[in-house]
């Protein structure tokens, strides 16, 4: 069981910090969506799950970018 609290915005709105434990557990990123669909027992939280080769683009993107130096001397390397 996890427990958060809503933090206050400047605009007056509400944000709901989730435990990194609970994202890890759940396979959820910064930036994925939620249903929030309201029960006469409280709130349910679904994740709104995009195509997985859409977050595999993503990830590979990141990656190449982060190594981008390294990429371009890769040919040369190989001995391309």
């Amino acid at each position: 069981m996890f427990t958060t609290i809503i933090h206050g915005l400047e605009d007056g709105s509400g944000a709901l910090l989730l435990p990194r434990e609970l994202l890890d557990s759940l396979d959820l990123q910064v930036d994925d969506e939620f249903q929030i669909i309201e029960t006469e027992d409280g709130l349910i939280l679904r994740p709104i799950r995009h195509e997985n080769h859409e977050r595999q683009m993503n990830a590979a993107r990141d990656v190449m970018d982060k190594y981008e130096a390294g990429l371009q001397q890769l040919p040369s390397r190989l001995g391309c």
